[in-house]
């Protein structure tokens, strides 16, 4: 597939089984050999999830970046799944298994069947949170699992949690979901003001959940990987003015940034 990332972001869930020392299912993808190795002695981890965020989008807006850059010696390019949609991509994020193993083929939400980490990792012992707004992918196709749930109205009242959980130091794996950019591309093209602001959002928090991880978890002598981790891109349409789920580089390829704390 010419012009398009190597790695997928189904390598993500094998990799993060890995750095907890537990072995991935054989029927998952394999994992990234780049994030194992950064993230080798990480007990925690935080996976920050902004949408929409292609490949694309990050080089023409790097300035807003540069500080996660600064921070973040693994930027990861990756190749989302097809069709590059948000209940298909992080159903493989966190499965590790392409969308013809897990069943999601489309835009719909169904609760997963198949193994998840959020189904292997309570069974290690890892305490497991995660932290979405209510109707979006991440609240609803990994539900039912043994791990605690926060979801919430807005996304202000999902990113005030996720620092508290951080404060309370009490789980190993926390994934936070931020829907703004996307919402804001759909409506005003990717490019478009609206949009562009929610780009230095997503930036702020990262460079937040990273302070705050640096402040409470690291003098208690965890060592974490956080990663800035998108689930697909998005293309410039006539209407809506932005949207996504072509295969296209566009569409498919995306950066993850991944730091140590």
């Amino acid at each position: 597939m010419d012009g398009f990332s190597n790695y997928s972001i189904a390598g993500v869930a094998p990799s993060i089984l890995r750095i907890f020392g537990v072995t991935p299912p054989e029927d998952m993808q394999p994992s990234i050999d780049s994030l194992t190795g950064l993230a080798e002695g990480c007990d925690r981890i935080f996976m920050y999830n902004p949408d929409a965020i292609g490949s694309w989008v990050f080089d023409r807006f790097e300035d807003k970046f540069k500080a996660c850059l600064a921070l973040s010696p693994l930027k990861l390019p990756l190749r989302s799944m097809f069709p590059p949609v948000t209940p298909v991509c992080f159903a493989s994020m966190y499965s590790g298994l392409l969308p013809e193993q897990h069943g999601i083929r489309k835009y719909e939400k169904p609760l997963l069947s198949c193994t998840t980490v959020f189904d292997l990792l309570p069974k290690e012992g890892k305490r497991v949170a995660i932290v979405s707004t209510a109707g979006d992918s991440i609240s609803e196709i990994f539900l039912g699992r043994n791990i605690q749930y926060y979801i919430f109205r807005t996304i202000k009242e999902c990113n005030e949690k996720a620092a508290e959980l951080i404060k309370k130091d009490e789980h190993d794996l926390i994934v936070l979901y931020n829907g703004n950019y996307d919402y804001w591309m759909h409506r005003v093209s990717p490019t478009g003001l609206a949009a562009r602001k929610q780009l230095d959002k997503n930036a702020e928090e990262f460079l937040r959940l990273h302070s705050l991880i640096e402040e409470c978890w690291r003098p208690r002598g965890h060592k974490t990987l956080l990663g800035f981790a998108p689930d697909h891109g998005c293309h410039r349409s006539a209407f809506p003015p932005g949207d996504h789920g072509l295969d296209q580089p566009s569409d498919m390829n995306i950066y993850h940034l991944y730091s140590v704390i």
